[in-house]
C-alpha cells in the first residue's frame, strides 16, 4: 500500500502563488503515475495535472500556463507549482499515485484563493 502526505496549501490572494508537495511512502516500487486532483464544494473531483515516471505530463485546460507539475523520483515526491491563482482554483487538492493500476489518495490540502 502507498501512503501519500500532502503539504503546502493555504490562503492566498488572487494572482498569488502556492507550491504543493506530496511525498509517497510504503510500497512505492513501480508507481507509474503521480498527480493532483481537486474538488471544490458541490463539484466532482477533477484532474489538475499528472506526470508519469518517464515524464509524460497532462494538465487540465483550466490550469495550463499557470500550474507546473514536477516529480522527484529519488525522493518519491511530486510537486505542483501554482501561479496566477484565481478564486475558481479554490478547492481541496488531493495527491494521487497509481501502482499496478490501483490508485492511492492523500488526505487532501485546502487551497483558498480570496482577497
Amino acid at each position: 500500500q502507498v501512503q501519500l502526505v500532502e503539504s503546502g496549501g493555504g490562503l492566498v490572494q488572487p494572482g498569488g502563488s502556492l507550491r504543493l508537495s506530496c511525498a509517497a511512502s510504503g510500497n512505492i516500487r513501480s508507481i507509474s503515475v503521480m498527480g493532483w486532483y481537486r474538488q471544490a464544494p458541490g463539484k466532482e473531483r477533477e484532474l489538475v495535472a499528472d506526470i508519469t515516471t518517464i515524464g509524460r505530463i497532462d494538465y487540465a485546460d483550466s490550469v495550463k500556463g499557470r500550474f507546473t507539475i514536477s516529480r522527484d523520483n529519488a525522493k518519491n515526491t511530486v510537486y505542483l507549482q501554482m501561479n496566477s491563482l484565481k478564486p475558481e482554483d479554490t478547492a481541496v487538492y488531493y495527491c494521487r499515485a497509481v501502482r499496478g493500476g490501483t490508485p492511492s489518495w492523500g488526505q487532501g490540502t485546502q487551497v483558498t484563493v480570496s482577497s
